[in-house]
């Protein structure tokens, strides 16, 4: 039997890895790996990592290929400690088990190179993002001749697995994503965003719903929802038990709710003031029309926190305070630290969209779509095609995952100007910098108690980050702001209902301060949803119970058409 030379083989993979110029190739041969970021300099990571630190990177690497090569040849299946190689079809195969150790030690190796290049800090997030990108690719389990379950599966069907596979996969390339979800068990209307409802107004860019009242009396104040523009409003009212928007209602409180359009090629010329004048501030406007209410409670979701946040500031230098309190879900208006996304963002990035989008055009809603799947590749790409494609399952129902794969355009200008002022600059959380409608953004100047909420594992919005709107608003009486933290990420953290009685939240009562962490080391934690800590702070800010009223809109602002109306329905182009 001939046994092949361990360092060999050891020695080979090293030297495809470690020359610059196999960087060259590699890249060549995934053309859609030299698009992400940093890739360009990891092309030439060779040049940029100390002699001596790649030297001991090679010795360490050789040692543990070395003792894994000896287990091998022992007969004894290496220990795996990843989920993706935890069936008995990886561990109880030594073959199988060494593909998956190997793999594993490869790209604990490559991650090491990564962190060895000299380089500025963004550089080396960029490049560690895109080598990630390349060793979730290059797992065993996503393809079949190194995949055991699906050789399993493909033997026990007789190959009927890998025929549905290969159907699922070309529907797949048909509708432009993948399949994480079945789609033909949702229907926007039927059973997701049906809490009942009228849309009361409706302008080129968004149509407002009013929600009919599910208790005898509310609070007289109504409570507006402004969600991202990025995505579609209904991950706020999925199904009923699992619908933010109708547990407001059931809370006794009139709901209103911006519900975007989809834009297409007349929208194409759109701003950022746009989305505030005739999007934000007209919501508030017939709102407090329908409602005969001076001020409302409003509530902003991520990119609609910091719209909202926006609008309210437009006002505020008006000298008009709408808001009877703010609540901020998972936002940014302090963009110091944008976590993962910042690998998507620097000046050649953002000059390149404003080159092809600034004067008109729309930014993809697939584009936005394959971008926040690459943060999480293994849960939201490589997952789906392990079982969709290569064991041919039929991905089971779930609603988020129905709503995540049902993306939004949006407008080019709004889209750069969002770009540059935020996450490139951060202009707009410092006082008087930018001018939006007209008017000098200064966040200082919103009048009203804030409720703010961060989720712990958020890779969108760190929820340090959505801590760092405390001293943006009401600096001079921090005890109007409230801080709550949630468990998990950020959806599941902010869909999380009361009464499933999951997870878990911290609070503090004492003194919010300028430091997240020092916020978090005298918090506590609390079971359950944070949903009821909210509903208490709406109800503090809700004025006088009132009987509900029946009829939904007025006589200037009469129904359109029952919720959740047509804007939502509509499909990316």
């Amino acid at each position: 039997m001939n046994v092949p030379d361990p360092q060999a083989i050891a020695t080979d993979w090293l030297a495809q890895f470690s020359d610059p110029n196999q960087w060259q190739s590699w890249f060549k041969m995934m053309p859609e790996m030299d698009a992400m970021p940093g890739a360009a300099m990891l092309r030439d990571a060779g040049a940029v990592i100390r002699p001596d630190v790649m030297d001991q990177l090679k010795n360490d690497y050789m040692a543990e290929f070395g003792l894994l090569w000896q287990e091998f040849l022992a007969g004894k299946a290496p220990a795996v400690n990843d989920r993706r190689f935890s069936s008995p079809a990886w561990l109880g195969n030594p073959v199988s088990a060494f593909h998956a150790a190997s793999y594993l030690l490869n790209a604990k190796f490559l991650g090491a190179m990564a962190d060895a290049l000299e380089t500025t800090s963004h550089q080396k997030q960029k490049i560690r993002f895109t080598v990630q990108q390349i060793v979730d690719a290059m797992s065993p389990a996503n393809f079949l001749a190194t995949n055991p379950e699906a050789q399993e599966k493909l033997i026990q069907t007789k190959g009927e697995s890998l025929a549905k596979g290969l159907a699922n996969m070309l529907g797949d390339i048909q509708k432009g994503h993948i399949s994480l979800s079945d789609e033909k068990a949702f229907e926007v209307g039927r059973n997701l965003a049906n809490t009942e409802g009228q849309v009361v107004f409706e302008n080129e860019l968004f149509q407002l719903l009013q929600y009919a009242p599910l208790t005898a009396e509310v609070h007289e104040r109504p409570l507006l929802m402004v969600p991202p523009c990025i995505n579609k409003y209904y991950i706020l009212d999925l199904q009923p038990e699992n619908s933010l928007v109708r547990y407001a209602v059931e809370q006794g409180n009139t709901v209103f709710l911006v519900s975007w359009r989809n834009p297409d090629r007349s929208l194409a010329k759109t701003s950022w003031d746009d989305y505030v004048e005739q999007g934000v501030l007209r919501a508030i406007a017939v709102a407090s029309d329908i409602s005969k209410q001076e001020q409302l409670n409003m509530l902003g979701f991520c990119v609609g926190g910091t719209l909202l946040s926006t609008s309210l500031a437009v006002l505020a230098a008006r000298g008009e305070h709408p808001a009877a309190s703010l609540t901020l879900l998972t936002t940014f208006l302090d963009f110091s630290d944008t976590g993962i996304l910042n690998v998507f963002v620097d000046e050649a990035q953002v000059q390149l969209r404003e080159q092809t989008l600034r004067d008109g055009g729309l930014m993809p809603g697939r584009d936005l779509a394959s971008t926040f799947s690459s943060l999480r590749p293994n849960d939201l790409v490589w997952n789906y095609v392990q079982s969709n494609y290569l064991k041919g399952n039929e991905p089971p129902p779930f609603d988020l995952l129905y709503w995540n794969s049902d993306s939004t355009n949006l407008p080019g200008p709004m889209f750069c100007w969002y770009l540059r002022n935020t996450y490139l600059e951060n202009n707009l959380k410092v006082a008087g910098k930018l001018t939006v409608a007209g008017e000098k953004i200064d966040f200082a100047n919103i009048d009203a108690p804030a409720f703010i909420y961060g989720s712990r594992e958020d890779h969108i919005v760190p929820w340090q980050s959505a801590y760092g709107s405390v001293p943006l608003l009401n600096p001079g009486k921090p005890e109007a702001n409230r801080f709550v933290l949630g468990a998990s990420g950020h959806i599941a953290g902010v869909i999380n209902p009361a009464a499933k009685k999951k997870r878990s939240y911290w609070t503090n009562d004492g003194k919010l301060g300028q430091d997240a962490d020092s916020w978090f080391a005298g918090a506590t934690e609390q079971p359950g949803s944070w949903w009821p800590e909210w509903a208490a702070f709406l109800a503090e800010h809700g004025g006088k119970r009132v009987k509900a009223r029946s009829k939904l809109g007025n006589t200037k602002y009469k129904p359109i058409e029952a919720a959740p109306g047509r804007y939502v329905k509509t499909k990316a182009e």
